[in-house]
Order: structure tokens, then sequence, then C-alpha cells
């Protein structure tokens, strides 16, 4: 079973042209397959046309949010409606072209368990093109999966994977990395970008803003959600070794008869090692406050969400 979830806000002229092409491209796969639309709190005629194309094609399900909550919020909603063993993910202003979603399930047949878009030629302005190459260079960086193209709206996954996640503000721009972290297989595959034939994109530079403090959520949380004495006990080990420096440098200045009271140096090495100590300190807390969180999970701690197969 194939689910082909897609959010849409204000894309009256957009349904039945992409019910249209989804339902052309899903019928050269074996096996049955749906579409959830996901109307996230349109103000124009959206889900009317939702509503007439659900009364004709069985096919089809709406799910409707009672206000405009965002991508994260349309998909998560999505992903919990869908019902199939496969889940595809394609954005409504038909700028993915549904053509592709063979190739993108052809590709996990071959043992992925996420395939994301690669739109290699971008049909958008030359600044959100820039905008987005540097996004993804960052994310690429700081999360430690590179993909060419991260926030591709197109990608196919199995179910199990994007049925663990909780997205929620700029969350669905990471679902490769959230994915990645849980140690599931993630590639990409080029896939054809087509102009915006109807509407405005309402993706402005703000967005790549939240996106890239939600990208240090993601990084933190995958990295250290399960280690965070790594993250406060290095930084606090560091500062706490530069603090004991300066402190033992200006101990062998007062050694040697100089005054040092009246050193700003004083303060400042006084400074890095309280602070060193504090952090780590909030890195034995937090170790603390884990381990317990673990020892109450038992079966289904993370240990066990990470198992792959079991060969009995």
């Amino acid at each position: 079973m194939i689910s082909v979830v897609v959010p849409l806000r204000d894309e009256e002229l957009s349904v039945e042209p992409l019910y249209d092409e989804v339902a052309a491209a899903l019928g050269r796969v074996d096996g049955p397959w749906e579409i959830v639309f996901v109307d996230d709190g349109s103000d124009d005629g959206t889900f009317a046309a939702l509503t007439r194309l659900h009364a004709r094609e069985s096919r089809v399900r709406v799910v409707r949010l009672r206000r405009a909550c965002g991508k994260a919020a349309a998909l998560d909603a999505g992903f919990r409606e869908a019902a199939g063993d496969i889940v595809v993910t394609i954005d409504g202003d038909l700028q993915d072209d549904p053509a592709d979603i063979p190739r993108l399930l052809a590709k996990l047949d071959e043992g992925y368990d996420v395939v994301c878009g690669w739109k290699t030629r971008r049909r958008d302005p030359l600044t959100r093109r820039l905008a987005s190459r540097l996004f993804n260079a960052v994310a690429g960086r700081l999360s430690g999966l590179r993909l060419h193209d991260m926030n591709c709206g197109l990608k196919a996954s199995r179910a199990e994977v994007v049925r663990g996640l909780r997205l929620y503000g700029e969350l669905h721009r990471y679902v490769p990395v959230l994915a990645h972290y849980r140690g599931y297989r993630v590639t990409e595959l080029p896939v054809t970008h087509r102009l915006r034939p109807h509407g405005r994109s309402r993706y402005g530079m703000e967005r790549y803003v939240r996106g890239f403090l939600d990208l240090l959520t993601v990084t933190f949380m995958g990295r250290y959600r399960y280690r965070p004495l790594h993250l406060f006990g290095g930084m606090g080990l560091l500062l706490a070794l530069a603090g004991l420096a300066v402190l033992g440098y200006l101990t062998a200045l007062k050694v040697a008869g100089e005054a040092i009271g009246h050193r700003p140096l004083l303060t400042l090495g006084v400074l890095l090692l309280v602070v060193g100590v504090q952090l780590l300190s909030l890195g034995l807390l937090s170790e603390l406050v884990t381990s317990h969180h673990e020892e109450r999970a038992g079966d289904a701690g993370p240990a066990r969400q990470l198992v792959d197969e079991v060969l009995r």
C-alpha cells in the first residue's frame, strides 16, 4: 500500500491537476494506493475542491486543520492518517513532478528507508536558490548528513520512519536528518522541478532563520540527547582548563612579587573557571535525568527503537 501525503494551503487550482498526475504516475506501480490531502487552513476554495474530489474518487482522503498550522503540522497530521506501508510526500503547488514517484519507490526497493528528491535544476528566483544552497551546506555540515537538497518536498519513506517522528515548527525540513539519527538508510535521487503555475510561494528569508534555529535543536537532540555530558561537559572542561591556565599564570606572577589584584585577567580567569564548573555540573545533572528517563522507558527505550531486525 502506497500513501501519498500532500500538504497544501490556498491551492484550489492545483487540486485536480495534481490528483490526475499522481494517479497517472501510480498507475504504473503495482499495488494499491491512496492520496491523503491535508488542507492547512486554506482561505480560498481549496477545501471545497478537495470535498468534490473526495466524493468522486474513492482513493482520496482529506484532512482539514482548524487553522493554518504550518507545513510540519500538516505533514504530521497526514502521516497519522496514512494507511500505507510506503509514504510519499509531495507539495501541492505542482512544482514537483509526480512522474518521478516510481523512480523513488524503485530506489526504496534497493534497501533504503528514505529517498529524498534532489532538484538539480530549480525553477526558483536566484535569491532563493542561493539561500537554499547555503542552508543545505550548513545543515549538512552540522548534522553530518550530506544531501544536496534536504528540503525537497518530494520524498519516499517507509511508514515506520515517518510515523515515529513528531514534527512541529520547521522540522519538516529535517525529516532526512531525524531518520539518519535513528539509524535509517537515507539517500537522494535527482528529480524534475517545474515553474509554479498558480499562486505564490510563502517561503521567505525569515523561514530560513527559523529553520536554522530548528537545525540546532535537531542537531542537539540527535547527537547529545542521550549523552548531554559530552556537550556540556566538553565545553565546561575547556573553559575550566582555560581558567586554570590563566590563574596559574597569575599565580606565578604573584609568587614572583608582582601585584595582580588590579589586572582584568584575574577576573577573566575566575569567570572561566566558574562557568566551566557550572557547565560540567549541568552536564552531570542532565545525565542523571536522561538515565532516569531511560530506566522508566525500559524496552521502549532508544536501544530498542534502533533495532532493524531480529533473527530467532
